[in-house]
C-alpha cells in the first residue's frame, strides 16, 4: 500500500503533466537543430537560476528545521550545489572559450522560475511548495534525459559535458518518495492540497517560459 502523501504527489504531478508535447527547444535539441549558442545561453542561465535556487531551498529548510521536511529541503540544496559543478564542462563543450557566466545578462524570462521559488522560499507554505516542486520533477527530468541522449548523438558531447542533464534526467520516483515520509505520516489537507496546485501550476508556467525564452533567442 502507497504512502498516502506519496497517492497524493503522484496526483499532483499527473494533474500538472504537460502531455505529449515538449517545448520546441527540447524538440529542436532532441533533433539535432538547435545552434551550441542556444546551449552556452542556457548554461549560463543555469548557473544563476541553480545558485538562486539552492539559496531558496536553504531558506525553505530553515524555516521547518525542526520537521523533517527541513531536511528534505536541505537535501534539495545539496543537489542544486552538484548540479552547479557540472555546468562549467556543458559551458566548455558549447564554446571554445565560453565567457564567465556572470558577464552574460539574466534573461527575464529564464529567471523568472528562480524569482518565484525565491517568493515561495519567502512565502510559501512549507509542505504545499514540497508537494508542488517534486511534482514538477518529473517532467523536468524527461526533458534533461532527451537531451543528454541527444548532446552525445548529435553534437558529440562527452558523458563530462552532459552531467548536467544526467544528474536531472534520474527518476524523480525516490525522491517523491522521500518528500512523502519527510511530510507524513498523514495526508495533507485539502487547502495544503489546494495551495500546492497552485504553487505547481506556476512552477510548471515559468519552467515553460524559461525553455521557450531560450527557444527563440536564435529565430
Amino acid at each position: 500500500m502507497n504512502h498516502p502523501i506519496l497517492d497524493q504527489i503522484q496526483d499532483l504531478r499527473a494533474g500538472l503533466a504537460p502531455g505529449d508535447g515538449a517545448p520546441a527547444l527540447v524538440t529542436a535539441l532532441a533533433d539535432g537543430t538547435a545552434p551550441r549558442s542556444t546551449l552556452a545561453e542556457l548554461a549560463a542561465q543555469q548557473h544563476r537560476i541553480i545558485r538562486s535556487d539552492r539559496r531558496s531551498l536553504l531558506l525553505l529548510a530553515t524555516r521547518c528545521a525542526d520537521h523533517p521536511a527541513g531536511t528534505w529541503f536541505a537535501t534539495l540544496a545539496e543537489g542544486e550545489s552538484a548540479a552547479l559543478r557540472t555546468l562549467p564542462a556543458l559551458a566548455a563543450a558549447c564554446a571554445p572559450h565560453p565567457a564567465t557566466p556572470d558577464t552574460r545578462p539574466p534573461l527575464p524570462g529564464c529567471q523568472a522560475y528562480p524569482a518565484y521559488l525565491a517568493w515561495l522560499a519567502l512565502n510559501a507554505q512549507p509542505a504545499a511548495a514540497a508537494a508542488a516542486l517534486v511534482a514538477n520533477f518529473a517532467a523536468w527530468g524527461g526533458y534533461c534525459a532527451r537531451i543528454g541522449q541527444a548532446l552525445r548523438r548529435h553534437y558529440g558531447f562527452s558523458d563530462e559535458a552532459c552531467a548536467f542533464f544526467d544528474f536531472f534526467a534520474r527518476p524523480a520516483t525516490e525522491l517523491e518518495q522521500q518528500a512523502a515520509d519527510a511530510l507524513g505520516p498523514d495526508p495533507l489537507d485539502e487547502p495544503t492540497l489546494a495551495a500546492a496546485r497552485e504553487y505547481g501550476l506556476l512552477l510548471q508556467s515559468y519552467e515553460h517560459l524559461f525553455w521557450d525564452t531560450l527557444g527563440v533567442l536564435d529565430a
